[in-house]
């Protein structure tokens, strides 16, 4: 189907620079490799059991051209079609937001091969569009969307905005934070597409006063002197699915909880006991400190968790099989510009976007809108990432 002159235009601003490879860093233990350059704000990334890569850019301080693409040679090709990317700010009465992606945080693909979409709805972190909040799960075999499951007001409230999402090893459920205002968990029923706000403004999921969070050695601030305020936002699931984490942002602490505390809820007649927040959060452990961290992964390949650390332009590692044991540092280098969102692809590569937050317009004034990011590999092996073979993008 030919493409409106629009959407070709759209398109040809949205190519990235081919992969090109990082010197080693100092520490020797692994090295960046620079696998895609945007032209444009990205945050989320995954990686498919065959390989494929997925990126998303929300609309922040742009109108960005498009909301969810695969990798293709190098290159980004809207996903699942250029329909379900249509959605635009100037257009938002013409566009139904219930079936187009309007801002999208993150992607995540599953062991059922499945890419799910987490459509916070929020254009430039503002007001919720109405009808917006949803997860979207699209089959990866068809590239067809087979399952939407939509938020209500009392799940994702006005001054929410739904950050990131992990997906049970049996494909069953979902857990999403809520980094908006007042900072919760999320538990979803993906079967009955039924979901519930948990621990909602409770001390672990809210931004943690005592902190401040800086850039080069000062505070992070907008020019109005707003700090950075996001609530629980990295999240990251065992292997085995039997334990959560979450840290806020404008935090330091990572908390645990044993997921079987929040499941069991969706076919009972009433809330169970159990489900309620005060007795959630006798269940919450402390593990540790991480100090502000975005991402968060438990790697299937060591069982480490991988911790963004964006004041320090580096990444971290934590064992959780030592208990009380500290951070160490992976890699550290510059380049690593906001270190945002894991993803870990079949061969144990972990891939890290750099969102740039601290040089967006939102912090430092003069910026340009279109904001370049980067996706990068860590391995310690040899060779190149650029996604799967297929189609170029129409220039």
């Amino acid at each position: 189907m030919t493409k409106p002159a629009g959407a070709r235009l759209g398109l040809a601003l949205f190519l990235m620079a081919g992969a090109a490879p990082v010197p080693a860093l100092a520490q020797g233990a692994a090295r960046l490799d620079k696998v895609a350059s945007f032209s444009h704000q990205v945050t989320g990334v995954t990686v498919a059991r065959d390989g494929r890569i997925f990126v998303n850019f929300p609309r922040w301080s742009e109108d960005a051209p498009v909301s969810v693409a695969e990798l293709k040679d190098g290159q980004p090709v809207p996903y699942p079609d250029a329909g379900w990317n249509s959605w635009r700010n100037a257009r938002k009465d013409e566009i139904d937001p219930k079936t187009h992606f309007v801002c999208v945080q993150s992607v995540v693909a599953d062991a059922q091969d499945r890419l799910w979409v987490v459509d916070a709805a929020a254009p430039a972190m503002a007001h919720v569009v109405k009808d917006g909040p949803k997860l979207v799960g699209i089959d990866l075999k068809t590239n067809q969307v087979v399952k939407t499951i939509p938020f209500d007001t009392d799940t994702v409230r006005q001054a929410s905005y739904i950050n990131d999402v992990r997906i049970s090893p049996d494909g069953k459920t979902a857990y999403l934070t809520d980094s908006g205002a007042e900072g919760a968990l999320i538990v979803v029923d993906i079967d009955s597409g039924a979901a519930r706000r948990v621990l909602s403004g409770h001390p672990s999921t809210m931004p943690d006063k005592s902190v401040t969070v800086t850039y080069d050695g000062q505070p992070l601030r907008r020019p109005d002197g707003r700090g950075v305020e996001f609530s629980a936002d990295g999240i990251a699931l065992s292997p085995d699915g039997r334990t959560l984490y979450w840290q806020a942002i404008k935090g330091k602490t990572l908390y645990s909880l044993p997921t079987d505390a929040l499941t069991g809820w969706a076919t009972a007649s009433v809330v169970p006991e159990m489900l309620t927040d005060r007795t959630l959060g006798g269940k919450i452990a402390t593990v540790g400190e991480n100090g502000p961290a975005d991402g968060l992964l438990i790697a299937r390949k060591d069982g480490r968790m991988y911790v963004t650390s964006p004041q320090d332009n580096a990444v971290k590692v934590r064992d959780l099989t030592n208990n009380g044991a500290g951070l160490t540092t992976l890699v550290q280098d510059p380049q690593l510009r906001w270190p945002d969102t894991f993803s870990e692809g079949p061969d144990g590569t972990i891939y890290v976007t750099t969102s740039h937050i601290q040089d967006s317009a939102d912090y430092k004034p003069g910026a340009p809108i279109s904001l370049p990011t980067e996706l990068w590999a860590i391995r310690t092996g040899s060779g190149e990432a650029t996604g799967s073979t297929g189609p170029k993008p129409v220039r």
